[in-house]
């Protein structure tokens, strides 16, 4: 049976038209019968559209209904079948006829339905909403953990459709996303009747909203959350929102929030803090000073983000879902409980490209990552000076003095010798290599790696560094055929912009080489598909920001219609990218927190998380010479080198592993089998009391500081001293269920096992010895956890780590 179908070509001879045709053949078949008559030096055709000229419903139609169909739309019809209309228009117009949903907005040309992946996110996060309804003045709270290309715009919209909301607030930290929030509601026919409304001119303003129909507002934390200059108060332009009841408020990019002040309170009273609670508060100011660093190089405040507080919010809501790529922060603080948490991982992704069957991969395109850590050559890191750690530190190498033409690092000296490295020419006597005769590939040495590296991004401590290492690529005669774009400073635009700069300046992608140099610019939020390598270049801390910056260059690259005769077709340009570490035991200890939060609800061992994730993400180890790939096992020993007994039993006694926020006493207090479970124990006779009147204290602490909100004012004094009692009272609890939580290192020790997930520990092995260790049964234990009251997540790689140590004190007797 020959296969009905609708095409359209256009050429150069007839420009801004269509030939819009039908044809039981190819369309290439049929558009060469046509052209053919006409003998042309060159063609001058290009096949646009073909498609399947069958309904919904398996019934066929013709190109007569698609030309009554253009007509209706209001387009032109030149002569014959040709037509003065766009592709998108034309698919538009194909939509309706096969769906049979008609209407005068001819835009939304998409009908792709959700990926397997997205179905689960949209059905796991209904089925929470309808069971937890918003009551006592709780919402419920649903965070989505997806790597970049999940797709969570589209997802969440399904969402909306699925609870049947009308009204969604998405509240983002980065504006530029924009895009994709407004093509996926007004370009695709599942929602269609919705509106997209902003601040932009070319979209709704709020003045325009038909409040009969559905819409979508779109704003940023910095315009919502910002003060009117004059009153102090509210903007007058936003007064409309927090006057609103909205079905769902949507935090786009949530891992900024997580880095908010109030979150220093998990540390407790610095006066009394231990010795790991001062360590981890260092690690995490750490952390947020780098995330701050980088956002102001991207030209963003966000000191704003300190005052962050959802439940303090002048905004009225039934639900919150929260959109992260890199939520780690958010899951070590224990803020989402497993039920109220999707993810969406590398490995998973990677792992359903391996396992799909048949045509048709949606995930073929996305390419397999490699990792390639290299330890520089003694003499290399000795031309630089050590960092404040007394060890070999990527921003101090990298430093660099002066501005734009003038500037140049401060180790000249080694930054050329890295550069030779890298180039396979640095030369060193005492090198394995030169003993062995061995081979190891360097970036822009190896044939197979120069050929993948036409565009790479590398990412500079700061500006200076940058316009330092423009001059010296510039004066090097191996990158006069590179690009160098220098991405950095005020000079390469903010935001949106930055990225419009930059592709100006890259040539043809696929006929040209380049490289792109920034500090902070282009590492989040954005795509660029040419780039196939990054080059870390800077001492990156936070797992947030390392992360979003590498998966970069995971966007895929791909050539549709490349011979112009097939439009369904797509030619893959990169099925393999890179990310080039200099500071291989950091890069390792990031592998180790990203796999760290893939087993947070897990039964799986951080050793399999680890062993999956390399399997679809290879780590090559260089060292004197050799580049080797290394194994979970290799990864996790050296992790754990140089850490002690006493720092793995101290890490039990973080005020971290704990959770006392409001909402989970109140679920604490709620359940009658926890609550008898702690009653029965010395320690927690008054536990009800307390409870009672911490919530109570945080319901009118909340409440006035949600009115001060409104009114941009400080709280009064008043709640300044209710507040400090309230947390005196917390502190309390929190003291006293840590000091169960520190029970559990002495069980392991005790215990003939060799526990490697917190599920082991209450797995009900050894349950007698456990409740005289704890004064808790196992299951009663788990039970808190579940609650929320223990941060399984981090007792997990606790466990892990401690179990890590006896494993090798056991290798050493």
């Amino acid at each position: 049976m020959n296969i009905p179908r609708i095409y359209a070509y256009s050429d150069e001879r007839f420009p801004n038209c269509l030939k819009v045709g039908y044809t039981t053949l190819t369309a290439e078949e049929r558009v060469r019968q046509q052209t053919e008559a006409v003998k042309m030096p060159k063609q001058t055709w290009r096949i646009e559209l073909d498609e399947l000229a069958i309904r919904n419903d398996g019934t066929f139609f013709t190109d007569h209904e698609i030309h009554r169909g253009l007509q209706r739309m209001g387009v032109v019809r030149e002569k014959g079948e040709w037509f003065r209309c766009s592709v998108e228009l034309l698919k538009a117009c194909i939509t309706y006829e096969k769906t049979g949903q008609y209407d005068t907005d001819a835009s939304r040309y998409h009908s792709f339905a959700m990926r397997p992946e997205q179905q689960r996110a949209v059905m796991m996060t209904a089925a929470y909403f309808n069971k937890n309804r918003p009551a006592g003045g709780h919402i419920p709270h649903f965070l989505w953990n997806a790597k970049m290309r999940f797709g969570k715009t589209f997802a969440a919209y399904q969402l909306a459709k699925t609870m049947g909301w009308k009204h969604l607030l998405v509240i983002t930290f980065k504006p530029a996303v924009v895009n994709a929030w407004r093509e996926d509601l007004t370009k695709h026919i599942d929602f269609k009747g919705w509106q997209f409304v902003s601040q932009s001119e070319i979209d709704t303003s709020p003045e325009q909203i038909d409040k009969q129909r559905p819409y979508v507002y779109f704003g940023s934390f910095q315009d919502l959350l910002g003060k009117d200059r004059t009153t102090e108060g509210i903007k007058e332009q936003n007064q409309w929102i927090h006057q609103t009841h909205w079905d769902c408020v949507i935090f786009d990019e949530y891992h900024f929030g997580a880095w908010r002040e109030k979150a220093q309170d998990l540390f407790g009273d610095p006066k009394t803090a231990t010795e790991i609670e001062r360590q981890l508060k260092k690690e995490y100011e750490d952390y947020r000073t780098e995330a701050k660093t980088i956002e102001e190089e991207e030209g963003n405040d966000i000191s704003f983000v300190e005052d962050f507080d959802e439940e303090a919010l002048p905004i009225t809501t039934n639900h919150y879902l929260y959109l992260s790529g890199t939520p780690f922060r958010a899951l070590q603080n224990g803020d989402f409980l497993e039920d109220q948490i999707f993810s969406w991982t590398y490995t998973d992704e990677q792992q359903a490209k391996e396992q799909w069957q048949g045509d048709n991969n949606p995930y073929l395109s996305l390419p397999k990552m490699q990792m390639m850590l290299y330890k520089l050559p003694q003499k290399v890191e000795e031309m630089a000076e050590k960092g404040d750690k007394d060890e070999f530190d990527l921003n101090v190498f990298f430093k660099a003095e002066g501005k734009g033409k003038h500037a140049t690092f401060k180790y000249q000296t080694a930054v050329q010798g890295w550069l030779n490295f890298i180039k396979g020419q640095f030369l060193d006597a005492n090198e394995t290599e030169l003993k062995a005769d061995i081979y190891a590939p360097m970036p822009f040495s190896d044939v197979e790696l120069l050929r993948n590296l036409q565009h790479t991004f590398w990412f500079l401590p700061n500006v200076s560094a940058c316009d330092a290492m423009e001059n010296l690529l510039k004066a090097n005669v191996f990158f006069k055929n590179y690009k160098i774009i220098n991405c950095s400073g005020t000079k390469a635009g903010i935001g949106e912009e930055a990225l419009k700069r930059m592709e100006q300046q890259m040539d043809d992608p696929i006929r040209s080489e380049s490289i792109t140099l920034s500090c902070g610019k282009l590492t989040t939020g954005v795509s660029v598909p040419a780039w196939s390598g990054i080059f870390v270049l800077r001492s990156l801390t936070s797992p947030e920001t390392y992360f979003q910056s590498i998966f970069r260059v995971q966007t895929p690259w791909v050539l549709k219609n490349p011979n112009n005769t097939s439009p369904n077709r797509e030619e893959i340009l990169k099925t393999l990218c890179y990310v080039f570490d200099f500071a291989p035991d950091r890069a390792l200890k990031q592998i180790d927190q990203y796999c760290g939060q893939l087993t947070m609800n897990s039964e799986i061992s951080r050793e399999q998380a680890v062993a999956e994730f390399i399997h679809f993400l290879p780590v090559l180890y260089y060292e004197g010479g050799r580049l080797d790939a290394i194994n979970a096992q290799d990864i996790l020993d050296k992790i754990i080198v140089g850490t002690t007994a006493n720092q793995l039993v101290r890490r039990w006694e973080s005020n971290l592993l704990v959770n006392v926020d409001t909402l989970t006493l109140s679920r604490l207090i709620n359940n009658a089998e926890a609550m008898a479970a702690l009653e029965s124990i010395e320690d927690f006779r008054s536990l009800r009391d307390d409870l009672t009147a911490v919530i109570s204290k945080s319901e009118k602490i909340k409440k006035a500081k949600k009115e001060a909100a409104e009114k941009r004012e400080k709280p009064d004094k008043k709640i300044t001293g209710e507040e400090k009692e309230y947390n005196k009272k917390r502190t309390e609890i929190q003291k006293k269920l840590r000091k169960l939580a520190t029970r559990i290192p002495y069980f392991m020790y005790l215990t003939t096992y060799r526990e490697e997930t917190f599920y082991d520990v209450v797995r009900r092995l050894e349950p007698e010895l456990f409740k005289r260790v704890t004064g808790l049964t196992q299951q009663q234990f788990e039970l808190l956890a579940s609650l929320g009251v223990f941060n399984k997540g981090l007792m997990n790689d606790a466990v892990y780590k401690f179990k890590r140590y006896e494993d090798e004190s056991f290798v050493v007797l």
